[in-house]
């Protein structure tokens, strides 16, 4: 969606990483935890072999992963379950929000996000709501000041659906399925990638006004700073400009 890759790359260098690195290691091990559910193999495994790609990508020590494999597979049981909860709602401007979470207390989870929503000007919708204008879909973000389009044609080569230049950031759009072969395929032809993961992608786009905008990235920002929370998926239209200034505040 327009700004969204633009807005995840100006957080990612805003930030001190190792301040957050040990809540972004909790809920990587989580997600692996969780996918090794069904199956600890990885190449059996899709949601596996992802969940194991995103914590090597964040440099997880080998330990660590075998260790939440481990858990998930009933190797080691020790270590709280933990459930797949899907949450819905609108954000300032209407903008639609689906959030993605892993807890062990669905009505602490669901009480938490709620009062995120309500303290933000949002609010938090009923199962349905607002999942219907999203599609599941692989996404890859690569730097456009490095890389011209020529570069990046192994991508549509091993199958991506779209590629599309959003600011200074490419997003290169995957079916589910073909996201681990487009990647492999940029990697083998020496294209070093921002980010590479599933994504849930808007079917239709909600154009915020600039007053609204600071409001609404803070509840993003409050989201995916919850213990709880994997991801969070958002349809805005915001231009690149306005996520500059808003970042800068």
């Amino acid at each position: 969606m327009a700004g969204h890759s633009k807005w995840a790359s100006i957080k990612h260098k805003k930030k001190a990483v190792d301040a957050k690195r040990g809540q972004l290691f909790t809920k990587l091990t989580r997600a692996i935890t969780v996918a090794a559910r069904e199956g600890g193999d990885p190449d059996g495994n899709p949601a596996l072999a992802l969940a194991i790609q995103k914590a090597r990508d964040a440099s997880m020590p080998k330990d660590n992963i075998e260790r939440a494999v481990a858990k998930g597979t009933g190797a080691d049981s020790e270590g709280e379950t933990f459930e797949s909860v899907v949450y819905e709602g609108y954000g300032p401007g209407g903008v639609a929000i689906l959030v993605e979470a892993l807890t062990d207390n669905r009505n602490r989870t669901g009480s938490e996000v709620r009062h995120l929503f309500t303290k933000s000007g949002g609010n938090l919708g009923e199962p349905g709501s607002v999942a219907w204008t999203f599609e599941k879909k692989g996404e890859i973000v690569v730097d456009g000041r490095r890389y011209a389009e020529d570069d990046l044609l192994a991508a549509i080569d091993a199958g991506a659906e779209d590629m599309t230049l959003d600011g200074d950031l490419w997003e290169i759009v995957t079916g589910p399925a073909e996201l681990a072969g487009v990647r492999a395929a940029l990697e083998a032809a020496g294209v070093e990638l921002e980010s590479a993961e599933l994504v849930q992608r808007p079917t239709t786009r909600t154009p915020v006004d600039e007053g609204q905008v600071g409001s609404l990235m803070r509840l993003i920002e409050n989201l995916e700073d919850h213990d709880d929370v994997q991801a969070v998926h958002a349809n805005f239209d915001v231009d690149a400009d306005v996520l500059e200034r808003v970042a800068a505040v």
